[in-house]
């Protein structure tokens, strides 16, 4: 139940002010159909990090675990330096309008998290809990708890969100894992 409620809380604060959460907004204003982009992020969550939280559990196995221990806590140190950049926004193509939201949605989701930081994330939360099933379900979770409130509640709610704090919260909470995973 750990590496669900870390997965869970690492993902969705980490994904406060994120561009998946300016894309949610960019999708929920192109379309009505807004169960159609949950589900959408849903589906390409759900690959995206199963095939990340699989990568991270297959790669423990590779290092030794001295090496893998200050690997693991070092990679967290850094992408908790790395969520104090903040993202830049990403022009939103119309060409694939007409597959509608929920294909939009999947493919604009599933490329959007290659190399992100929660997939990052993902690769590292399965290997310190070695559980792939548990990391993908909260990684997917937190994914959704950050991005489907701003689809149904779209620029009121982004308005509202200190993103800054948020950003410098998820850093500060990457940072001490690394710093727990050193003890």
């Amino acid at each position: 139940m750990d590496a669900f409620l870390t997965s869970t809380a690492v993902v969705a604060i980490a994904e406060m002010g994120d561009k998946t959460q300016l894309l949610s907004l960019l999708l929920a204003a192109k379309f009505r159909n807004k169960m159609a982009i949950v589900l959408g992020i849903l589906v390409a969550t759900l690959l995206n990090h199963a095939a990340s939280a699989w990568l991270g559990a297959w790669l423990v196995g590779f290092v030794s675990s001295s090496v893998g221990h200050w690997l693991l806590a070092g990679s967290f140190i850094l992408v908790g330096l790395w969520l104090l950049v903040p993202d830049k926004e990403e022009a939103i193509g119309s060409r694939f309008d007409q597959y509608g939201a929920f294909v939009v949605s999947l493919v604009l989701f599933f490329l959007a998290e290659i190399g992100d930081k929660t997939q990052v994330a993902t690769v590292l939360l399965a290997a310190e809990f070695k559980s792939v099933v548990w990391v993908t379900a909260g990684t997917t979770l937190g994914m959704l708890v950050a991005n489907v409130p701003v689809i149904y509640l779209g620029a009121r709610l982004m308005e509202k969100i200190p993103f800054q704090l948020t950003r410098w919260l998820a850093a500060a909470l990457f940072i001490l894992m690394g710093g727990l995973a050193l003890l």
